[in-house]
């Protein structure tokens, strides 16, 4: 149950490699964990693995002796906690920004670095560079995919503010505009000032619409002074 210096090496540099090319594309997308800090998990988790499994040779010589009667050891126990503590760390890669939560994907990739830190750290190259090919798959050319095909599947919901020129403009002008390309409204809040009406509007778009030519019609009404689209967001 021993390994020598020289596979010891090959295992923490094919993590090195391994975990680089994750963290150069979280790199490349300006992320906070990048090239250096995947490289980093991906090690500590190598080591880690390598430290469970021959950091002892002599508790795992007593244990082999006694054939489980006497002296118990378990290779896989620090592994396991590995597992259990990088969730701290892609906690701390995730953020919230008012409605928007940002990270996540970040947070996944430090996951699948220590997974193929283990890996590696376990001589298990083929499935630490298997996981890998795959990630970067994920990573880059699933964006495309992503981009081109999900976002015609999404609803997106937006508040629409709209500013008229008098108190006593009617709105169903803008309510027809929306109604037409099937948009719900879920809410709507009027405000009159300075003898002019200004309403807010929540609301529900389904796949294929365009927010912005829809501005534009509302834009376009004689009565609206101006509209402004905030809060635009979209959801699988």
């Amino acid at each position: 149950m021993t390994i020598s210096y020289a596979e010891i090496v090959v295992r923490l540099l094919a993590t090195a490699v391994l975990c680089g090319l994750i963290g150069l594309e979280r790199e490349t997308r300006d992320q906070s964990a990048g090239f250096r800090t995947h490289i980093l998990l991906g090690l500590g988790a190598a080591l880690f693995t390598l430290v469970s499994a021959y950091g002892f040779p002599d508790f795992t010589g007593a244990a082999l002796e006694s054939g489980g009667r006497g002296v118990q050891f378990d290779p896989t126990r620090i592994a396991a906690q590995v597992v259990t503590g990088v969730g701290f760390l892609g906690a701390g890669a995730i953020i919230r920004q008012g409605i928007d939560v940002r990270g996540l994907t970040t947070a996944a990739s430090l996951w699948t670095a220590a997974a193929i830190g283990l890996a590696s750290g376990a001589g298990y190259y083929f499935g630490a560079a298997a996981t890998t090919a795959v990630v970067l798959v994920a990573l880059y050319l699933l964006r495309g995919v992503r981009v081109y095909v999900v976002s015609r599947f999404r609803t997106a919901f937006a508040v629409l503010n709209v500013h008229f020129t008098d108190a006593g403009a009617e709105i169903s002008g803008v309510t027809n505009i929306l109604e037409s390309n099937d948009v719900r409204i879920r809410s709507t809040d009027a405000e009159i000032e300075d003898g002019r009406a200004s309403y807010e509007l929540q609301l529900r778009v389904p796949p294929g619409r365009s927010m912005h030519e829809m501005l534009a019609e509302v834009s376009a009404l004689p009565s609206v002074k101006r509209a402004e689209i905030t809060g635009l967001q979209e959801v699988e």
